[in-house]
This record gives structure tokens, sequence and C-alpha cells, in this order.
């Protein structure tokens, strides 16, 4: 079903230009332009003596929207380009907030797994009560091992003889 439902879509219709206003509306910027250049060739010719701050603010000016708008962006950053001169390959450059957190993260397992080596951490003494209840068990088992093999070999050479 079109949009709509019965009655059919209620949007606007579309508008087309025919192409001999566009001709025209191209002519006319055309024009524009090229008046805006002569009169700028004049300006320049009659006031060389003005400060490059003044022609600066006048290209400001002329660029698409920001002739309408004089206010700048306090938020926007302008990149500030260095010559190769002026850089210091040697000075330590800032790390990012990621590689902090990396490098603070490396610090803190090698700082616990000394810890854990030495048996200062919770877990590390909890594996260390564990190993000795395991000797303990597994000594019994070796000694009991080595009774039930003695008294064999004791009924052994008692057989014998």
């Amino acid at each position: 079903m079109p949009r709509g439902g019965k009655k059919g879509h209620k949007g606007r219709g579309k508008q087309y230009n025919n192409p001999e206003e566009i001709d025209r509306q191209m002519k006319a910027q055309k024009e524009m332009r090229e008046c805006g250049a002569s009169a700028e060739k004049e300006s320049s010719s009659e006031s060389e003596e003005e400060s490059s701050s003044d022609e600066e603010s006048e290209f400001r000016r002329r660029n698409g929207v920001q002739g309408l708008i004089e206010i700048e962006n306090p938020n926007r950053v302008s990149q500030k380009n260095k010559k190769v001169t002026e850089v210091d390959v040697n000075a330590p450059r800032e790390l990012s907030r990621r590689e902090r957190e990396e490098i603070e993260k490396q610090k803190s397992k090698e700082r616990y797994m000394k810890l854990h080596q030495e048996g200062k951490t919770d877990q590390a003494r909890a594996d260390l009560a564990r190993l000795a209840i395991i000797k303990k068990q597994r000594e019994e088992a070796a000694k009991k091992r080595d009774e039930l093999r003695k008294e064999k070999e004791a009924e052994e050479a008692k057989g014998k003889h």
C-alpha cells in the first residue's frame, strides 16, 4: 500500500529547476566573484601600507559563512606547526592515558609477583599451606609403603626358612 494510505502521500511534490535558471544563477555567481576579485586588487594597490592583520581579517570575512559569523570557536584548537630546527628530539614526550595505564598495570603486576615469590601475599600463604599439607600426606604415604614393604619382606623371609 502506498504511503499515506488510500489518499496518497501528503508530502510536498518535487520541484525541478529548469536548465536556463541554473545557467542564469551560475553566471550571476561568477560575476560576483569577478567583481570581488577586481575590487580586492584595487584595494590592495591603493592601500599597500595597511598591516598584514587587516588583510588577514578581510580574507577571513570573505570565506563562506565566516563573513556572517564574527565569533571564533573557543574550543577549536588550531595546530601549530613547528619548524624542524625547533623540534627537540631529546625532550621526553608525554604519554597518553592508555600508555600510562598500561605501564602502571605492568609495574603493579611485577610488584605483586615479587611479593608472591617472597610469600607475603594471601594467595602465596594459601599455596604454601596447601603444599605443606600435601608434603605431609606424601610423607605419611611413603612411610606406610615402607612399612608394608618391610612386612612383606619379613613374611617372605619367614616363608623361605
